[in-house]
């Protein structure tokens, strides 16, 4: 067999390991270790070098100590109580419109997944928080649960965003660039879902007959004085990157220590909580260094292979346009998006797509966005949609295919952003050219 075909037959085997469910990163560390074994001339040394090298190289990244800070972040918010304060905020200022509750949990999912950077932990706080106050209005079930799945899908666009992160680290990108370049995008999809949600409610008001009490104005400027904790939050943290007062990882630990100290302002805490919270923290950051260690294994496989050079060359003879070229790439990854996890996704596609990417001159921090995009698109695509499942989990009495028929015009929301992501980029490039000059 050529080198070619031997990267084709791992891509294969890979495919098949994980369909039986196989953890990725073990997957990846399997098929990346026989594969360079086969391929390269040393056989077994180079294997076993690659193997030992890049699991050791992995685990000493500076830059990735971001993940446990941020995620660690998301954990306090939730034990203080910030996360129902914010939302209780939205709650104020927009419940009294129709429809007014479910763009309150967009706005909700918007603001906490600027603590956390997880679309799970932003789907299952904000859901606990908002699905009883619909349910008490008598909102639609696919419109509230389809609304909470979609909101949490913000948690891996807007920063901190471990799915940046794990970009970053793969493409050799600016962790500080990619975050801020999520920022724009990601204000501009929490509005496109709250659009979709007054489109609907406007055709059918049925789906929200009843809305909250309009507030005096003094109570809902209370509402804003209490979640001025995890505002404040925000602004330090993204704001000091923005600034240049501190980088990605000193803004992440900044945010730990906040909002530890606001849970001890607030008495909130027990060392139940926060054994909890550090105990979650430790197993998300392990799973993820996990599967960066399988992918920088299995990287170095696909290299060996050709296949990046042998795309390229494909591609090459289509005579296609950039962005042409661009399209198919994000079709191809919203059709994985229905049977794959978004981080499995970023590890497999990116040795592929990235030097297609790079010789047609594309931004590869633009790109990061669009990409990141579809990865959310696969957080509520059936038959996967991981944010699916965790809703029904706190929504046990809906059946699955009414929350999934929620989603639906969410989607095409992220699917409206990605067109106009490509039709104006600068609204990914402005704040990171700003920054960075």
């Amino acid at each position: 067999m050529s080198d070619l075909e031997i990267g084709i037959a791992g891509f294969v085997i890979l495919f098949l390991l994980l369909g039986i469910r196989m953890p990725v990163g073990t997957a990846m560390l399997i098929v990346g270790t026989v594969g360079i074994w086969i391929i390269h001339p040393r056989g077994e040394t180079a294997a076993i070098a690659t193997l030992g090298g890049e699991i050791f190289s992995i685990s000493t990244v500076y830059s990735l100590t971001i993940l446990p800070l941020f995620i660690l972040m998301g954990n306090l918010a939730g034990i203080s109580g910030m996360s129902r304060d914010l939302y209780d905020a939205a709650h104020a200022w927009f419940g009294h419109f129709r429809g007014g509750l479910a763009s309150s949990t967009i706005i909700g999912c918007a603001g906490f997944s600027a603590l956390s950077g997880s679309s799970l932990a932003s789907a299952v706080t904000m859901g606990r928080v908002a699905l009883p106050e619909m349910k008490r209005y008598n909102y639609d079930d696919a419109l509230a649960t389809g609304s909470i799945a979609a909101g949490g899908t913000l948690g891996i666009l807007i920063p901190p965003s471990a799915g940046f992160v794990i970009y970053a680290i793969l493409t050799e990108e600016s962790i500080g660039r990619l975050f801020m370049a999520g920022v724009l995008p990601g204000i501009m999809l929490s509005s496109l879902f709250i659009l979709a949600i007054w489109i609907k409610v406007i055709i059918n008001p049925d789906l929200a007959p009843t809305s909250a009490t309009k507030l005096p104005f003094l109570q809902r400027l209370g509402s804003l004085r209490q979640a001025s904790w995890i505002i404040g939050i925000i602004v330090v943290t993204i704001g000091g990157i923005y600034g240049g007062v501190f980088d990605a990882v000193e803004a992440a630990a900044m945010g730990a220590f906040l909002s530890f100290l606001v849970c001890i302002i607030r008495k909130t805490t027990s060392a139940r909580a926060l054994m909890e919270a550090v105990s979650h923290t430790l197993r998300s950051t392990a799973t993820t260094f996990y599967i960066l260690m399988g992918a920088f294994v299995f990287t170095p496989f696909v290299a060996l292979s050709g296949i990046p050079t042998a795309l390229t060359d494909w591609l090459g003879t289509l005579d296609a346009s950039p962005y042409t070229i661009l399209i198919i790439c994000l079709v191809f990854f919203i059709i994985l998006g229905t049977f794959l996890e978004g981080f499995a996704i970023l590890i497999l596609a990116l040795p592929l797509v990235q030097p297609i990417m790079e010789g047609y001159g594309l931004d590869m921090i633009w790109f990061g966005v669009m990409m990141v995009i579809v990865l959310e698109m696969g957080l509520i695509s059936p038959p996967v949609g991981i944010n699916v499942f965790v809703v029904k989990g706190i929504a046990p009495d809906v059946p699955m295919n009414t929350i999934f028929r929620g989603i639906w015009p969410f989607w095409f929301a992220m699917l409206a952003a990605i067109a106009i992501l490509l039709i104006f980029p600068q609204i990914a490039l402005f704040l990171p050219n700003t920054m960075f000059n």
